[in-house]
């Protein structure tokens, strides 16, 4: 099968000037790029690229898709967006190794730290695998759409090793030497390393149970592989200035979740660790995003309100919440520790869905508050009250200075990531966060070129990852491809719907704007505009194994 992209301006993935040339595609596989590689009679196919740019597929870093591949093999909304390659695992939160008896530990791990539904991962997790190897097997068999890569998660080899006491204490020399024969194992199977989060914050993590020299006996599994990477959400054992120091005696590339604008300027304090670490040499890249970080919540769970009074009410019952939110000296106690510390910052918090209030839609919670004469706190718990927990808020996060994150997107080093597609499903949807870039940050801000942008989201990516074949548009390398208007790029509308299992609720981006062709290993998934999730016998994409050639 020989396919020609005629007409096009090529962005090719390395930073490169674009130039307008010809792409022939020949059984999945770049045969060509230039002006004189497609012959007409050699052609079975031909896709009019004309005032369009033709890239690579772009690869989403950080995704949290390793249970969702199992019902939704399209990997939506990514599969939208002009993304071709996803990564897995990230956070240390893998759903192998595992064993049958503790399938219901990880169900809760990806329900209490991800925010997904625990009805739906035990309805829609096929569980066939127990090694790592086994559930990359599993993920194959489930055909997706788009290529896969995945760390092995610190937190399920704790869990597969220490079962319940994985959230309660220290481990053992047995114990350690056990998660290293898992994670050895991992990385033979084609692990594309190994991710751990470190950092407490304010959620109970299996990895952040583990002692310094847990977590170094496994990182050391990568520099005797030699290969894979290693993924951190840093602080507590291993804070952010010791990635750096750690980094050189590992060998290995390290990666770190994530460097984002904060109002207070905090983040320039990890900028500047960051920056001295170049300077030594260290090989270690912070994920940034150009999203402001947004979330929608209701009070349903304690995922937008922190503080330690809404913490001790996560395993509670509805019934149980209500009452709570109703009881004055429970509040009081959360005014309290508002006070001390900004759990809750008013402005930030804005009314997005309320049947009893739809005319405060659209104001921020201060704004709303005002209007009623009331307190912040107490309008947000009597509304919600009143409609039995269904309001929603949208809470603004972080990366809200613009300044600030174009700074970030162009600090050497550093990585676009970050998109968490799949988890916080009924929260957030930044798999958006390539169609964002190219057209926000792009086109209506010209913060970065268009070259710069495509590469970030391609070759940049698949370097570090060491994928071979991916990320560029050259001869030999696999077929993955975006061709995408670059006036008209855009993410489009979100919309919310129950399509997972249990009636599973999650917000959907499936609308983007100026995304007309995606090819993934040569096989369209969209064409001429239009998604072909749903009308193909089986999804294109590929296991992609690291220290596999």
């Amino acid at each position: 099968m020989m396919l020609a992209i005629r007409g096009g301006s090529v962005v090719d993935g390395s930073g490169r000037p674009a130039v307008p040339a010809d792409v022939l595609i020949e059984d999945g596989v770049i045969a060509g790029v230039g002006a004189d590689v497609v012959r007409a009679a050699d052609v079975d196919e031909t896709i009019d690229a004309s005032g369009l740019v033709v890239s690579p597929g772009f690869i989403d870093f950080h995704t949290h898709y390793d249970a969702q591949v199992f019902w939704d093999p399209a990997l939506s909304s990514s599969c939208w967006h002009g993304v071709t390659t996803v990564v897995g695992g990230n956070c240390g939160y893998s759903v192998a190794p595992t064993l049958p008896e503790r399938h219901e530990l990880l169900v809760s791990l990806l329900h209490d730290l991800e925010d997904m539904s625990s009805e739906t991962l035990r309805a829609g997790i096929t569980w066939g695998f127990e090694t790592f190897g086994e559930y990359l097997d599993c993920v194959d068999r489930a055909r997706p759409y788009l290529n896969w890569a995945g760390y092995v998660g610190h937190s399920a080899l704790r869990i597969a090793v220490m079962g319940q006491d994985a959230y309660a204490s220290g481990s053992t020399p047995e114990q350690v030497e056990q998660m290293v024969a898992l994670a050895r194992s991992a990385l033979d199977a084609g692990a594309i390393g190994i991710a751990t989060t470190t950092s407490p914050g304010g959620r109970n993590t299996p990895s952040c149970h583990a002692g310094r020299d847990e977590v170094v006996a496994l990182l050391r599994c990568l520099a005797e592989a030699g290969h894979g990477l290693a993924a951190f959400v840093p602080g507590g054992e291993l804070d952010l200035a010791s990635l750096y120091e750690l980094q050189p005696e590992i060998g290995r590339p390290f990666t770190w979740t994530a460097l984002l604008a904060s109002d207070g300027g905090q983040h320039r304090e990890r900028v500047a660790i960051h920056e001295a670490g170049l300077k030594v040499g260290a090989d270690v890249h912070p994920q940034v995003s150009c999203r402001k970080m947004v979330s929608q919540a209701n009070l349903s769970n304690g995922f937008a309100l922190r503080c330690p009074a809404m913490v001790e009410l996560d395993r509670s019952t509805f019934e149980e919440r209500m009452a709570a939110y109703a009881d004055p000296v429970w509040r009081e106690r959360v005014r309290a520790e508002i006070a001390i510390k900004a759990y809750a910052t008013w402005d930030r918090w804005s009314l997005v869905e309320s049947v009893s209030r739809p005319e405060l839609v659209g104001a921020t919670v201060l704004e709303a508050a005002g209007r009623l004469a009331v307190d912040p706190l107490d309008f947000v718990l009597d509304i919600s009250l009143e409609e039995q927990l269904r309001t929603r808020f949208q809470l603004e996060l972080s990366n809200r200075d613009e300044g600030e994150v174009r700074r970030l997107l162009h600090l050497e080093g550093a990585v676009l990531g970050l998109s968490d597609a799949g988890a916080h499903p009924d929260q957030l949807c930044d798999a958006v966060m390539p169609t964002d870039l190219l057209g926000g940050w792009v086109r209506d801000r010209q913060a970065l070129s268009l070259e710069h942008a495509v590469r970030k989201l391609s070759g940049e990516v698949a370097d570090l990852l060491a994928i071979p074949g991916r990320g560029y548009l050259r001869p030999g390398f696999h077929a993955d491809v975006v061709v995408f208007d670059p006036a008209t790029i855009a993410p489009g509308p979100v919309r919310r719907v129950r399509d997972f299992p249990a009636n599973g609720e999650r917000i959907l981006a499936d609308a983007p704007g100026g995304i007309e062709h995606i090819l993934v290993n040569g096989t369209a998934i969209t064409r001429d505009g239009k998604s072909l999730v749903g009308e193909l016998a089986a999804g294109p994409g590929q296991i992609l194994r690291s220290g596999r050639r």
